[in-house]
């Protein structure tokens, strides 16, 4: 033993931080922990600010690690790993479009950022070389990104005439203010609504519907039309809260036509953008609708209907306050119920400008779930109507409230308060209410755009697709002109040949079509069960059903799956579950193992996430809601990715359904020759490649 204040032979003094040996190992291994950190973060959709910053550092540290690992000779095996390294983050930024954008070369660092890698570094033992200061941040600069497309652009140069109407602002009845002026009336509002009974009504006045059919040839429902009357007779705010599968994209659309509240925009959710562009084509055919993708680059700005999701509605704010909108749509309203939201605020500073312009604008709130949490998320969307601000009543809501001769001390108060703000504009019916209007079993395609690099990925996959049978054909081809008979036996080959095809096939093409549509299928599922309560997600591909009860489990939606490779027990356990406990919400079905044999007669509201190959398959999946004991009209709301080959085999199915119609039902409806779905699609894809 070494005597007191002798050094001790074989021991070392630790070397300082900037002198310890690099070790590249420990580099990578942070890197690689870090970045499963932000993997996880994004597929439980919170990518905050924090996770940004990590994300960007990871991808600055392996992108120095990689220049010097290639600079050595014995740096491949690392090499490797920092490749695993990296497709974790590029699969990462697919979620999320900031992500993206700071996987490239220009993207700005910020001093977050910075820090956070010099602090990576230090934690394995590396001191950070000296950095160059900073540039200046530019004097003039905004917390937010900002565009205008240039369309926009475009239509305010060629009408600079959209100036305030300030003469209507003398129709804008004043507050007279009496009595209720010193008390404190929000709070005692929304209670009004808490003590109101089960049976209460929950719907203001509405007159008698003066005309079904439009002139698009289509014609509404009568309660349907009954709210368009309201429109054309003046009413002007609406809080529509049907529930799903009642049309209530259809009626706030005639609204606007009711009341000429054109230009419209409509905010929505991702997953319904696509559908509102079809849906005005189909009831407005003569007002022209545009749809924000993005940055808006290639939206027409001289369009009646504008419509923009709610993820990119931040750097669309500016030029849409200002637009000279008459009309403003706020679809799945309980998406704003937060006011301290980004959203909420960029939704509710549009309406103020959109009155600021406009005093009597037509303004529509679109849910059929007004309370998720409790009677405060009322607050965020009787603000965006313009019925409250933060303190108070306004304008038609407080005076009526005056006329009522109460205050919040008198026992009646509460009664006629809450009937007040229902007159406002409240709109409420449930499928049971109409259903005379409704047909007891009906499919609503859903179409959705499949954004990003999976739905470039997909589209590219069908163009090779074509692509190959166009070769063929040119090959066997024997004339001008497109032979059908050639073109069939080049489909029947192509359909043949599919397991040995190394390239894309029309199952592998299906396959990868609902993968991408799972999320934004698993996204409404969620909203219906909010909405209307329980719900009947089918799809065909296992990924695909793990992929939607991933998304269940991250928004708290408790779910049972029922599943062909479950036990006799399991599945009769998770059927009782969804059937018998009120807060299991949606089952999670496959086409196959689930579409027969079941009695899911609780829920009326089935999601289709995946076309079956046949329309048998389909109506047995449905028939599980849609049977002897249902007393609500079934709906099923059939996921299609618009603009692909699912598209076609969706018209497929519904043209040999009318085969069965025939067969069966003794149908004198035309039909198409029985064909093979599939063989039809690849026909299909490929007479259009010739075209």
């Amino acid at each position: 033993m070494a005597r007191p204040g002798q050094r001790r032979t074989g021991a070392r003094r630790p070397a300082p931080r900037n002198q310890r040996a690099r070790r590249p190992g420990d580099v990578i291994a942070l890197l690689a922990g870090t970045a499963r950190e932000v993997e996880a973060a994004a597929q439980r959709g919170r990518v905050t600010p924090a996770v940004r910053t990590k994300f960007h550092a990871v991808a600055l540290l392996l992108r120095d690690e990689r220049a010097r690992l290639r600079a050595e000779a014995n740096g491949a095996e690392q090499l490797k790993r920092l490749d695993g390294i990296a497709q974790i983050l590029a699969t990462t930024a697919v979620r999320d479009t900031e992500l993206m954008a700071l996987l490239a070369e220009d993207a700005v660092v910020s001093d977050a950022t910075r820090s956070l890698k010099r602090e990576m570094l230090r934690t394995v033992g590396i001191e950070p070389a000296p950095e160059e200061a900073p540039p200046p941040p530019p004097v003039a600069t905004t917390p937010e990104r900002r565009v205008v497309p240039q369309s926009v652009v475009t239509r305010q140069l060629a009408n600079p005439f959209l100036a305030p109407d300030f003469d209507a602002y003398a129709q804008r009845p004043a507050t007279r203010s009496r009595r209720l002026t010193s008390w404190e009336l929000i709070s005692p509002l929304l209670n009004s609504f808490e003590r109101a009974g089960s049976g209460d009504s929950a719907c203001m006045a509405l007159p008698a519907p003066w005309e079904l059919r439009r002139t698009s040839g289509k014609e509404l429902m009568a309660h349907q039309a009954r709210l368009v009357a309201a429109a054309a007779d003046g009413h002007r705010t609406f809080l529509l809260a049907d529930e799903p599968g009642l049309g209530k994209t259809a009626q706030a659309l005639l609204a606007a036509e009711a009341a000429d509240a054109y230009p419209l925009l409509v905010v929505v959710p991702n997953v319904v953008k696509i559908n509102w562009a079809r849906e005005a084509g189909l009831w407005t055919p003569h007002r022209p609708a545009t749809v924000v993708q993005g940055d808006g680059d290639n939206i027409d700005g001289f369009a009646d209907i504008v419509v923009i999701n709610y993820e990119v509605l931040d750097r669309h704010v500016g030029w849409l306050g200002n637009f000279g909108f008459r009309g403003m749509v706020v679809d799945e309203a309980h998406f704003i119920k937060n006011k301290t939201s980004q959203r909420s605020q960029h939704v509710l500073q549009i309406a103020d400008r959109i009155r600021s312009r406009n005093p009597r604008p037509l303004l529509m709130a679109l849910t059929g779930t007004p309370l998720i949490n409790d009677i405060d998320d009322f607050r965020a969307i009787w603000q965006f109507l313009g019925w409250i601000d933060d303190s108070k009543p306004l304008g038609d809501l407080m005076n009526a409230l005056e006329d009522t001769g109460l205050t919040p001390a008198d026992p009646g108060f509460y009664a006629a308060a809450r009937q007040c703000v229902i007159d406002q504009g409240i709109v409420r019916r449930r499928k049971v209410d109409v259903a005379a209007d409704i047909p007891g079993r009906r499919v609503a395609d859903l179409p959705v755009e499949l954004d990003g690099p999976a739905g470039r990925s997909i589209r590219a996959a069908e163009k090779d697709l074509a692509r190959r049978m166009v070769e063929q054909y040119e090959r066997a081809r024997t004339s001008d002109g497109i032979d059908p008979e050639l073109v069939r036996r080049i489909a029947k080959a192509e359909l043949k040949d599919a397991a040995k095809t190394t390239g894309e096939n029309v199952f592998s093409m299906m396959r990868r079509i609902g993968q991408a549509k799972s999320g934004l299928a698993a996204d409404y599922a969620v909203q219906l069960a909010r909405s209307a309560g329980k719900v009947v997600f089918f799809a065909k591909h296992v990924d695909v059903m793990d992929a939607a009860e991933a998304l269940f489990e991250k928004q708290g939606v408790r779910f049972a799956s029922i599943r062909g490779d479950q036990t006799p027990r399991a599945r009769q356990k998770n059927i009782d579950a969804f059937v018998d406990d009120p807060d299991v919400a949606i089952a999670v079905c496959s086409l196959t193992a689930a579409g027969v044999g079941l009695n899911l007669q609780v829920a009326s509201n089935i999601v289709l996430a995946e076309l079956s190959w046949t329309d048998a398959e389909q109506t047995q999946a449905i028939d599980r809601s849609h049977r002897i004991g249902q007393t609500e009209p079934v709906t099923a709301w059939r996921i299609i990715a618009a603009q692909t080959i699912d598209a076609r085999i969706a018209e497929l199915i519904d043209s040999k359904a009318g085969l069965a119609a025939r067969a069966l039902d003794g149908s004198d409806e035309e039909v198409v020759p029985s064909a093979d779905v599939q063989l039809e699609a690849l026909v299909a894809l490929l007479t259009d490649a010739l075209t």
